[in-house]
Parts: C-alpha cells; sequence; structure tokens
C-alpha cells in the first residue's frame, strides 16, 4: 500500500470504502434495482464497481491502444490488490523455444512434494504478465496448498498466434524437468489458467498430449471463435469483458498468421476432446464466455473425459483478479482452490512419458 503513488492509494481508499457498505445501499448507489439474468442475481458490490467504472470514463480492456491498455490494467489490479502470505516466491528464468522466460516460483509453507501448477494468466493473449495475476497465483498456493509456476509467455500482437502456445509447451517440458528442484512432486505437475491462460492450457493438453499433466484447471476460457452463443448477448456490455474485447483480442492474437479462427487451436471446442486429462472447468454466470465454456464441459464429458464443472452464478469474468475489492469474489476463489486441491488430489496419476 505504502509503495503506491498517492492518487492510486486515494483510490484504493475511496472505492474500498464505498463497497464496503451494506448491499441495499450499494445497489441503491449504482443507479438501477438489483441485476437479476435468468435468476442469478449480481453480486451488489460488483454491480455498483460496475457503475464506477463508466462514471469514471474506464475503457474497455483494449479500446485504446496496446502499451495503453497494459498500463491500465495493471493499474487497476495495484490498486485492488490482496495481501496473501506464502510460504516462499522468487522470480526464475527458465528454457523458452525462443529464448528465456521470465517465471515466479510459489512455494506453500511447509509442504515439500506438494503438487506443482504451471500458471497462465488471463489477458486476451494482449494484455496481462507476472505481477497483474500475482494474488490469484498466491491464492491458488496458499488455499490449494500446492507451488505454483506463474508463466510470463510472449503476447501478441508483438508476438502472435502459435508463440504463447509454444511458450506453454515448453514452460510444461521446463517444470517436468525441475519440479524435484523446486521441492515439488514431479507425478502431479498440472495445468491452470484462467481466460486466455485457460485457452492455452486447453490447447496445450490437447495438441502436445505427451506431457505429464496429471489434471487442469481452467477458468472461464474463451473456447469457441467461431459461433455465437447466448451469453454474448446477455452480458455482452458492462461486464468487464465485452464482446467487442473478445473481438479485439482474436484479431490481435491471429493477425498476419494466416490462421482460422475455427482452428482447434484457437477454438478447443471445435477440436478432438478425447483422452484430455481430468479437469475442473470454472464459469462465471455474468460472463460472455460463460454458455460456450459450458458447452465445452458437455463436450468433454461425452468424449469420455473426467470433467467437473463449477459455476459462480453471482460473478462476471474476471473474478479471480477481484478480490481485493470484492466478498464473493474473494470467497469464490479460495473455495475455488480448495475445491481443485480436493480435485486434484481424488484424480489417478497419468502415466505418460514427457519428451524434450
Amino acid at each position: 500500500m505504502a509503495s503506491l503513488p498517492l492518487s492510486e492509494r486515494l483510490e484504493r481508499l475511496l472505492l474500498r470504502t464505498l463497497l464496503s457498505q451494506p448491499p441495499a445501499r450499494l445497489v441503491r448507489w449504482s443507479g438501477k434495482p438489483a441485476i437479476v439474468v435468468e435468476g442469478q442475481g449480481l453480486d451488489p458490490q460488483i454491480q455498483l464497481a460496475i457503475t464506477l467504472r463508466r462514471r469514471l470514463g474506464k475503457a474497455g480492456l483494449v479500446s485504446q491502444s496496446v502499451p495503453r491498455a497494459r498500463a491500465a490494467l495493471a493499474r487497476d489490479l495495484r490498486i485492488n490488490t490482496l495481501d496473501v502470505p506464502v510460504g516462499r516466491v522468487r522470480d526464475l528464468v527458465i528454457d523458452g523455444p525462443a529464448g528465456p522466460l521470465r517465471a515466479r516460483h510459489y512455494a506453500p509453507k511447509g509442504a515439500k512434494g506438494a503438487p506443482l501448477l504451471v500458471f497462465l494468466h488471463g489477458g486476451g493473449f494482449v494484455v496481462g504478465d507476472l505481477e497483474t495475476h500475482d494474488v490469484p497465483c498466491r491464492l491458488l498456493c496458499r488455499h490449494a496448498e500446492m507451488h505454483v509456476l506463474s508463466i510470463d509467455y510472449r503476447l501478441a500482437p508483438e508476438h502472435p498466434f502459435p508463440a504463447a502456445i509454444d511458450d506453454t509447451i515448453a514452460a510444461v517440458r521446463w517444470a517436468a524437468r525441475e519440479a524435484g528442484s523446486l521441492g515439488a512432486d514431479p507425478a502431479r505437475i498440472c495445468l491452470c489458467g484462467d481466460s486466455a491462460g485457460a485457452n492455452l492450457a486447453l490447447v496445450t493438453t490437447m495438441v502436445q498430449r505427451d506431457l505429464p499433466i496429471a489434471a487442469q484447471l481452467v477458468i472461464y476460457p474463451p473456447v469457441d471463435a467461431v459461433n455465437a452463443f447466448p451469453s454474448h448477448a446477455l452480458f455482452g456490455t458492462d461486464y468487464f469483458l465485452s464482446v467487442a474485447d473478445r473481438e479485439t483480442f482474436t484479431r490481435l492474437y491471429l493477425d498476419g498468421t494466416g490462421t482460422e479462427r475455427g482452428d482447434p487451436r484457437v477454438s478447443p471446442l471445435l477440436g478432438d476432446l478425447r483422452d484430455l486429462p481430468a479437469t475442473l472447468l470454472v464459469v462465471a454466470g455474468f460472463d460472455i464466455l460463460r454458455d460456450e465454456g459450458e458447452a465445452l464441459a458437455t463436450a468433454m464429458r461425452d468424449a469420455g473425459n473426467d470433467i467437473q464443472l463449477h459455476r459462480e452464478p453471482s460473478l462476471p469474468h474476471g473474478f479471480v483478479n477481484m478480490t481485493g475489492f470484492c466478498d464473493a469474489a474473494r470467497e469464490a476463489t479460495i473455495a475455488l482452490a480448495q475445491e481443485w486441491r480436493t480435485f486434484l488430489l481424488a484424480t489417478p496419476v497419468r502415466s505418460r512419458e514427457v519428451s524434450t
């Protein structure tokens, strides 16, 4: 907190003061009745936060230049940070396919031999980094009681498709070789991502099936860049990730590559879903990606996979990054970490050799 500039400290204090009020007052201050869609009630803190963003003139995720979008996201998440102690945190440099990649290792307290979760941050393949997703990684490390290795994969448009996929594959291979030196269990290497990172996790397990991935946690993934779903229309504006954001991210990710949106490496719902690792798939009730995520869960189950679907009905896209100002988001993320630990430990180890 003390390291933040004065303007950011004041904004943080104002936001937390406003959002600490009783739910009925939050709804009243939002200027709208309580928002209910398909029987789901939007969390009151989120409802007021949406109104505040609109009144402050905060634009969509990438409606401005890419550098400004990256800076704006970093600023928002600094303001909304959360203190989450873990055993140890250290920055690393790991082997990437086009040179070194930055990474960050989170070790739980007193859990030598715990599973290792390779984490891929969200941000539409365009924004986000190790810092923007520091808090979700800490929450997973602390409450799932496992090691987390966060990967600073290359971003578009500087590094378009498939650079991020190649980096993910390289990171898993590195984790398979080095898990023991990190104090983790080499037999329990897992993948996790939120939003674009969840897409990368899914695509990686589909295109590189020899990787020793025990299970995967995918949080509100974009999985079909071709077809329309009802949730696109229901939540296409105002809920943190808009349809316009999604379109811009996809364009920046694919521009100049000649890759079609229906390519399964872009839209995993349209690919071969057989023989994937056990998957805990999370969707948010107020998210444009909700219905395609649930369609993926159905398709994965039909393909014979071990798949568990978890919906957070009152929360929007990005809720794992809203834990600093939204009580429901913080409680949901902690509960999700605990659910993930239970799910993983109940999953049989897949015996696969990793090629180097």
